[in-house]
């Protein structure tokens, strides 16, 4: 991964220019198509295969009248007057006459009509209009919301001194998330957090640019993606939330890694290469958390949270591609202004900058402070901070267990439900509708129930309905039931049941559950298979749904947990103890959004407008979000120490060293994600702020007090064991180098072998698998390697010279290409054929050819075949130009007599023992010179 970023990285300096204008036009482009094809994000929150959905869903074909959302006007009478008495009668009467001119409008229910069982208070104080709409919640037209609320104004303007109305009900019931200037806050309290770590105005600056640019992608995507798949109100904003987070840390770190660098001499375009490829492997590897946990909210089986997740991680995996291509080209046009100017003094004045402006050490290893420079007061403090909680880890670590453990305890009372009129501010029109219907009717009226089923078979349908009502009153929890009636058809009968308490209560979930243990004993009575549905119990399902996926995408995102961090850190005890330490930040999260949005805590200071269950998608999306960005600060904080560790410091020495070089800029990306998160909770979304609320705590905790203080004192307990893995483990799972160990070695070696140059297959010491170590060779272009298969080290030295074997100790470079950092560039580089399979084998022009010539051991090689080898190889090499890496090396597995006979005439086959390097000079002595000649050329060398 290093390597690959690292080219990356390379390939972004030289083209920066075009890199900006690419992600400019995809911006551009993706903003026009959202303008043009966009058809906004406001679909309905649904759950097919729930009996609520599918009742819903058959309603829609068989009682259209009651399928869609409704909407509810309500008429208080002055004190002491009633609304059956002039003039709150004919102004009812005529509201509900001028609503039905309004378009989308079904029906309209008032107290007064022919058919009406309900609608009116028991002492006559208050009168319901219930309005039927052919509509869904989120979709409906403007000139619908125009007319309810003129309609609502003209009987506002004709009411008695004393009376009062207002609209809402089920159409009005959710909130549509828009930004506002709130938001601004937290990207301004980001940028002084930039300011203060990267010193420099045009550092601070280059991580939210490139994070709005990012940002404005995603979004602009989604937007266009609207006009084929469809997404609730939410999804936007959470992809928004996310964006900027991510965005500004993941280039944060990066460009953290490259002034690092800078300050100790390395060159401008190297460093940028380096920190493309260290702190860009890093972030490529938090980034893949957050898309993986995203993602994985598929695993609960419902289409708007898969939509939701795969929305959001596509929002994550941008801000990943646009830290690792734009990025490097925005420093390369900053140059060494990215330093603050002291910096650059510091390196002028100690000769480490040239009069071009740019670094002239070019030194391979770790970045450190410039010369003569002191520890900065950040880091002393950090130093101090990792001193003290490792110095007594057992303390340390139970003084975390505790301080958290109790924090998490309001978790247990963790309830959920969907959002309802309660969540809107409380002078909004729907909010004033819902309590003065509760107040007036019950909060049972708040939640009506419907059950609906076929009566086809029936020969009295009214007659059945009336029955059906009289046992549904009998059940308990059930205050009254207003409506009973078939349809027009006499196929489909609906009955509209009013819970004794609200829609959120328990005991309207305990009504739902008892109305469904009816269905068999109703049906055997009546032949009426009723199913229970409406907005409430579909809140219900959904909400209960969601709770049974949180266990097993829990395990799932635990598992993903031990799996991905043990790649990275080759450890078994790391990847134990963050996952550990994530459950204690999830745990503390639910319970800091129970203690607010349930219990009440801080209620008024967060502008949260009621109390009541929690929204019911929060929980399982706090997990699968805060579970990559607790990974993000696992893998940018204990990366340091292991880097430390991997390059020769003891345990002890590497936390140390690994915390105080990383923590500044951790510190720095939580302190801006918790910025961007709460930013969005004192006036965000009733949806959003939950969420917000939850992320904000939850990164604070695991930033500062898991990952902070927790790891370190963890990782000092353990000591070197920390570090260690099983060896059956470690060849299962594969390596993921963060570290950048690979371009290390690549960086290191890229001269060797100084005693042969143009060897396009040099080794050293090195061992393949558990096989016996290889010879040590030198192989120049104009050679051709012969390896004896009868010798047992000739198949694992060229499955491994086509980079199909692991090279696991020495020093092993085919083609220029260092193994096994680059293996996977070698197999796409070589070829392995036959003589049957050769002239297919040299059509993909292969950099190395193993030709395999074992199976002619068995027969003679026929002549054409022969004659076809030879033209093909000579015509290969014809091509080649001795300055490009394409030029053709060859190996050749299988006995010397056939090699011999089938190949051109004139070449030099060297096996292993003959292909080691030249001995070493005495001090004075002229090296020697070593000849090369292509191989086809004619004559014998």
């Amino acid at each position: 991964m290093s390597t690959l970023l690292y080219a990356i990285g390379r390939w972004a300096i030289r083209a920066r220019k075009l890199v900006l204008i690419l992600w400019i036009a995809v911006l551009a482009l993706l903003g026009a198509g959202a303008v043009v094809f966009g058809q906004g994000a406001n679909a309905p929150i649904t759950i097919p295969g729930t009996e609520s959905q599918e009742a819903i869903t058959s309603l829609g074909r068989t009682f259209p009248e009651v399928s869609g959302t409704s909407a509810t006007i309500i008429v208080v009478a002055a004190d002491g007057e009633s609304v059956e008495d002039a003039p709150y009668r004919d102004i009812i009467t005529d509201a509900a006459a001028q609503l039905e001119n309004v378009p989308d409008v079904i029906t309209v229910q008032t107290p007064f009509s022919e058919q009406a069982s309900g609608g009116l208070a028991d002492d006559g104080s208050a009168a319901l209009l219930t309005i039927q709409l052919d509509a869904t919640s989120g979709s409906i037209p403007d000139a619908t919301v125009t007319g309810i609320e003129d309609a609502t104004a003209d009987i506002r303007a004709a009411l008695p001194a004393g009376g009062e109305t207002s609209y809402g009900g089920d159409a009005f019931s959710a909130a549509i998330p828009g930004i506002s200037p709130t938001e601004a806050v937290g990207v301004v309290i980001a940028f002084v957090v930039l300011i203060l770590t990267l010193g420099s105005l045009i550092a601070a600056g280059m991580p939210l640019l490139i994070a709005i640019i990012g940002v404005g992608v995603s979004i602009a995507g989604l937007f266009f993606v609207t006009a084929f798949v469809d997404l609730t109100s939410t999804t936007p904003m959470l992809a928004l939330m996310l964006g900027l987070a991510v965005g500004i840390d993941y280039t944060l770190f990066i460009v953290s890694r490259h002034q690092e660098q800078l300050r100790a001499g390395v060159p401008v375009e190297e460093s940028i290469a380096r920190a493309t490829a260290t702190s860009g492997s890093a972030v490529v590897f938090a980034g893949l958390t957050v898309i993986i946990a995203l993602v994985g909210l598929s695993v609960a089986g419902i289409p708007f949270l898969t939509a939701l997740g795969v929305a959001a991680a596509a929002a994550v995996a941008v801000a990943v591609l646009i830290a690792v291509t734009l990025t490097p080209a925005i420093m390369a046009m900053a140059g060494m202004k990215i330093l603050p100017k002291r910096h650059r003094r510091a390196l002028e004045a100690s000769g480490d900058l040239d009069a071009a402006g740019d670094s002239v050490d070019t030194s391979v290893g770790s970045a450190s402070a410039p010369n003569g420079t002191q520890p900065s007061r950040a880091d002393r403090f950090f130093a101090g901070w990792v001193r003290t909680v490792t110095r007594k880890p057992i303390v340390t670590i139970l003084g975390v267990l505790v301080l958290l453990g109790l924090a998490a305890v309001p978790a247990l009372q963790l309830r959920l439900a969907l959002p309802n009129a309660t969540s809107l501010a409380v002078d909004d029109p729907a909010r004033v509708t819902y309590e003065l219907t509760g107040e007036h009717f019950g909060e049972g009226a708040n939640g009506p129930l419907l059950l609906t089923g076929s009566i086809i078979s029936s020969t009295d349908p009214l007659g059945l309905m009336e029955d059906l009502a009289d046992e549904v009153r009998a059940v308990p929890g059930v205050a009254e039931v207003p409506l009973s009636t078939p349809n027009r058809g006499a196929d489909t009968g609906i009955i509209q049941v009013v819970p004794e308490e609200g829609p959120h209560a328990a005991s309207t979930a305990d009504l739902v559950h008892e109305l469904r243990e009816h269905h068999d004993e109703w049906q055997e009575k009546y032949g009426v298979s009723l199913a229970v549905t409406g907005f409430t119990a579909v809140g219900i399902d959904v909400s209960e749904m969601l709770m049974h996926a949180l266990v097993p995408f829990g395990i799932l995102v635990v598992g993903l947990s031990l799996i991905l961090l043990a790649m990275v850190f080759r450890s078994v005890w790391v990847p134990i103890k963050a996952t550990l330490g994530y459950l204690l930040s999830v745990g503390v999260a639910f319970g800091a959004v129970v203690a607010v949005f349930q219990l009440g805590w801080f209620a008024d200071l967060l502008h949260v407008p009621s109390t009541g269950p929690v929204l019911s998608f929060m929980p399982i999306i706090l997990m699968g979000v805060l579970f990559g960005l607790a990974m993000d600060y696992e893998v940018f904080l204990v990366a340091r120490i292991r880097e430390e560790y991997v390059h020769g410091a003891d345990a002890q020495t590497a936390i140390q060293r690994g915390f105080v070089g990383s923590a500044k800029v951790v510190t720095a990306a939580a302190l801006i994600m918790f910025a961007v998160f709460a930013a969005f909770v004192p006036e965000g979304d009733p949806s959003i702020k939950v969420i917000a609320l939850g992320l904000a705590v939850g990164v604070f905790v695991d930033a500062f007090v898991v990952r902070m203080t927790l790891v370190p004192a963890v990782l000092a307990l353990l000591g070197d064991r920390a570090w260690q893995m099983p060896r059956w483990l470690a060849k299962v799972l594969p390596s993921f180098d963060v570290e950048g160990e690979g371009l290390a070695r690549e960086l290191a070696h890229a001269e060797w072998p100084a005693d042969r140059p143009d060897a396009v297959i040099a080794t050293e010491r090195a061992h393949i698998g558990s096989g016996p170590a290889i010879p040590d060779l030198r192989i120049g272009a104009g050679d051709v390697l012969l390896l004896d298969p009868r010798d047992p080290v000739s198949l694992p030295l060229a499955t491994a010279l086509v980079g199909r074997a692991p090279v696991v100790h020495g020093t092993a470079k085919v083609t220029g290409l260092l193994l096994p950092e680059r293996a996977s560039s070698l197999r796409a580089r070589s070829g392995w054929a036959t003589p049957e399979t050769l002239r297919e084998a040299l059509r993909d022009r292969p950099a190395l050819l193993l030709l395999d010539l074992r199976g002619a051991a068995e027969g003679p090689i026929p002549l054409e075949t022969v004659d076809a080898m030879r033209s093909g190889l000579a015509a290969r090499a014809a091509e080649a130009s001795r300055d490009q890496i394409g030029e053709l090396a060859l190996v050749v597995l299988g006995e010397r007599d056939i090699a011999e006979r089938v190949l051109p005439q004139g070449i030099r086959l060297l096996r292993p023992a003959d292909a080691g390097p030249a001995p070493t000079p005495p001090a004075g002595a002229e090296p020697a010179l070593t000849p090369t000649t292509p191989i086809f050329e004619g004559g014998a060398r």
